[in-house]
């Protein structure tokens, strides 16, 4: 199969992302929803502090999230506390997205996120 180059200017050039302005938007609005949410745990604000009995409670998953996580667990080995990681962020992307449940793609990014830490790309 011919795969044709892609122009340098293509490369190149400033793609139509999001705007920093509504990007803070965003987080302004999940800082509040994680507000709310833990108004009645002392001095607990955010999904990073969920224990995990709070962690079965807040993020739960259906059955195509939990085959996707366990995919997950198996193909990059990771621990339970790899686990926990992946639902509090997918907690956290959920609620960037003003999505009242994890879904798959809010697994799915942070799995690639947890991907992309164990395989050290920093360096």
């Amino acid at each position: 199969m011919e795969v044709t180059p892609v122009a340098f200017s293509e490369l190149s050039g400033v793609g139509k992302g999001e705007p920093s302005s509504a990007i803070r938007e965003r987080v302004i609005k999940a800082r509040e929803i994680q507000t709310q949410r833990y108004k009645d745990v002392p001095g607990m604000y955010a999904n990073a502090q969920m224990s995990s009995k709070q962690l079965r409670e807040i993020c739960v998953i259906n059955q195509a999230g939990e085959a996707l996580l366990k995919r997950a667990m198996e193909r990059l080995n990771l621990s339970a506390r790899a686990y926990d990681r992946i639902l509090k962020v997918s907690r956290t992307i959920a609620d960037l997205a003003a999505a009242p449940d994890i879904k798959a793609e809010h697994l799915a990014e942070a799995i690639q996120y947890r991907s992309l830490d164990r395989e050290g790309w920093a360096g």
